[in-house]
């Protein structure tokens, strides 16, 4: 190429990459906090496919992907990225990043087939073993979910998983099991991800499994959307804090780390400059950040969720107060969208929305027809609005007396377009310019008195995306669904220039020129 033609092209990534820092300075690595920590994520069944290979048990996503209607363009994790048989080559390519923890997810069902009903499976402890000793020796923490989403499909189908206290028991076993097995080396612990995702996309609206809901939030063929919300939550934050008592107890002061939990957070915006929307602000956090965690450090469920719902919702015992207040060393925040709330106890709003399960409210990504952010991401509600993170990070400093947190993942889906080539999915300066406006507004939190040790990008690959498939993409690495082939994006690039404090426009005209 001649100089001329390398000018030009040093120009136009200089313009492409540098241009969101019209509004901001550049940010580096050295201005966050000494131990700051950052990090890739996956979680097991988004990843590893080998769905009944050596051992593994049946699990809720098998079955429920292969429900049809269930799942965008027919998808299924029977394969997913293969990250099972090429686990090897992706921790070459978190360990190229120049990241110093990875978060990934323990597969239920290649530990415990059949849960508590079965044996323990010696090959999916050895799997996972073997993941943990190759993170290790390149210098990389791995940073564990005991729980993200899939459980055996055997207790779904004895008692219907999380409907029923006895998933409490099952869970600590298996919860048990990981500590005994991987804890002498695992120093962050992660006992459950995004509870209130399970309970209102498993049993309000029936995306996920087990696919329960009653109207007006769907017509299943199964569930009642008015309670069973309520009661696996329930479920969940009981399981948690067993399992943390049962680590503290025989674990913790032995192995040396520390157990949180991972909550999804929504930041919110009242629609209309009035009273009532900024209530219904209030109610959307209580009912989604809140019902995790107030039982988790006070003890007891949010006064919002309290005073709409009253004896609707399970009530604590004295002893499982006692058991679950304070269960908590840190907490983990994904984030990934701010949306308007507009109050519902007396306006027009959509069906579901006037339904006290709900909080009375409803959240929209526009206003006037306008976004509340840039829209052009894959999922139509997930506009970039990088002061939610700030926003979102301050609400629960001060809700939670500033608790040790960690963002867990946060990251962009890429719009797909119509004829969009590979070489298009690759040059994503909007994903590179979505980390360094979430990160600068993450580092105006920290600077804020907000103690947050560490940042974690969803995700590492192009993956399983629940109910909406491969079509949405969040990797910093693209995934040919054909031959597997794993390509690194330019944010890839970017992402490992910003860690290793290297040019980061050099890396990215050396990775086309």
């Amino acid at each position: 190429m001649k100089r001329s033609a390398v000018m030009i092209l040093l120009c136009f990534l200089h313009f492409h990459v540098q241009s969101s820092h019209q509004i901001q300075p550049e940010i580096s690595i050295s201005q966050f906090p000494e131990g700051f920590i950052f990090g890739i994520s996956t979680s097991s069944y988004q990843v590893e496919g080998a769905p009944s290979e050596d051992g593994k048990g049946l699990s809720n996503w098998d079955v429920f992907s292969h429900t049809p209607g269930k799942i965008n363009n027919g998808d299924n994790g029977d394969i997913a990225d293969d990250h099972y048989h090429r686990y090897l080559e992706d921790i070459e390519l978190i360990s190229s990043l120049g990241v110093n923890v990875y978060r990934f997810s323990i597969s239920w069902t290649r530990i415990l087939p059949r849960g508590r009903y079965g044996s323990i499976n010696p090959r999916g402890i050895m799997f996972y073993n073997k993941i943990i000793d190759n993170l290790l020796l390149r210098g990389i923490e791995p940073f564990v979910t005991i729980h993200h989403q899939d459980l055996p499909q055997e207790l779904e189908e004895r008692y219907g998983g999380w409907i029923s206290p006895l998933m409490q028991r099952d869970f600590v076993h298996f919860a048990e099991i990981c500590f005994k097995s991987f804890g002498d080396r695992v120093k962050y612990w992660i006992t459950i991800n995004e509870p209130a995702l399970t309970a209102n996309y498993g049993f309000l609206n029936g995306k996920y499994p087990p696919g329960h809901c009653s109207p007006p939030f769907g017509n299943c063929s199964a569930g009642n959307s008015d309670v069973e919300p309520l009661i696996v939550m329930h479920n969940l934050l009981l399981s948690h804090a067993k399992a943390v008592e049962l680590y503290r107890k025989h674990f913790q002061k032995k192995q040396g780390g520390n157990i949180g939990i991972v909550v999804i957070t929504e930041m919110y915006e009242p629609l209309r400059d009035e009273e009532c929307d900024r209530q219904a602000v209030r109610r959307a956090l209580a009912f989604s950040i809140a019902w995790v965690l107030d039982p988790l450090v006070f003890g007891k469920y949010p006064t919002e969720m309290l005073s709409i719902l009253g004896s609707k919702l399970p009530v604590f015992s004295p002893k499982e107060k006692s058991l679950i207040k304070g269960s908590i060393d840190f907490i983990g925040i994904n984030h990934y969208a701010t949306l308007y709330v507009k109050d519902c106890t007396l306006s027009t709003c959509s069906l579901g929305s006037n339904h006290p399960i709900t909080g009375f409210l409803e959240t929209i990504s526009t206003r006037d027809g306008i976004p509340i952010g840039d829209p052009q991401t894959g999922i139509p509600f997930y506009c970039v609005v990088p002061q939610g993170m700030e926003k979102i990070v301050d609400y629960i400093k001060i809700r939670y007396h500033n608790l040790p947190m960690y963002i867990t993942e946060n990251g962009y889906s890429s719009l797909l377009k119509p004829d969009e080539t590979v070489h298009d999915l690759l040059q994503d300066f909007k994903r590179i310019e979505f980390h360094k406006a979430y990160l600068a507004a993450l580092l105006r939190a920290i600077r804020n008195g907000a103690d947050v040790r560490g940042y974690m990008i969803w995700s590492l690959l192009d993956n399983f995306e629940w109910a909406m498939g491969y079509n949405t993409m969040f990797g910093l690495h693209y995934v040919d669904r054909h031959t597997l082939i794993r390509i690194p994006k330019l944010s890839a690039q970017w992402f490992s220039g910003f860690l290793k404090k290297t040019n980061i426009t050099e890396e990215l005209s050396h990775s086309i020129i």
